[in-house]
């Protein structure tokens, strides 16, 4: 989440100030000279559940550790559609054209202020990763594993869809996956 120390009109620090607003009184971040509000809306995400030659793609991001693998995602980008940002994304990433798409559901991920919109994508072409993406693997379905967390339910949602009962990681299988992200 980010936060925001100066009003962007008139640069006089936010503080936290209580106003009616619909539904009654709300406290957030406005500015006292002239009135600006930081709204905080969460940001929409896009995420791609790849079916990819039969299998699920998975990648790891540059970032992440070696064992941390999850869906393609993105942010989606100003004056385009959930949909054509998904496939942007995607080739953007991995390379690969869309060929069929389906929404499996929206997903709140309130830690990082983000709402996921993740769609089930059926892929071809040739996979060629961008700098951002470090590795990817190809999963059948009885192995893949899911994540206590905002695409990895959407990862269940699709899994159950398919006929198949989701398992998680364990605690400690998550936090031994997630060892050395900040």
């Amino acid at each position: 989440m980010n936060h925001w120390n100066f009003c962007p009109h008139c640069a006089t620090p936010l503080a936290m100030i209580a106003a009616d607003e619909d539904g009654g009184l709300k406290e957030r971040l406005r500015c006292p000279a002239c009135g600006f509000t930081h709204w905080n809306n969460p940001t929409p995400v896009l995420a791609a559940i790849v079916e990819y030659g039969g299998q699920v793609l998975l990648a790891r991001n540059a970032a992440w550790p070696g064992r941390m693998y999850a869906l393609i995602t993105g942010f989606m980008e100003a004056g385009e559609t959930p949909q054509d940002g998904i496939v942007r994304e995607l080739k953007e990433e991995t390379n690969l054209d869309a060929t069929a798409l389906n929404l499996v559901g929206v997903y709140d991920f309130q830690r990082m202020n983000q709402v996921i919109i993740a769609y089930h994508v059926v892929a071809e072409g040739h996979v060629r990763l961008s700098p951002e993406l470090a590795d990817y693997r190809l999963y059948d379905l009885p192995g893949l594993k899911c994540w206590p967390a905002g695409t990895g339910y959407a990862l269940a949602d699709w899994l159950r869809s398919r006929g198949h009962e989701p398992v998680f990681f364990t605690p400690e299988e998550n936090a031994e996956r997630r060892k050395g992200l900040a």
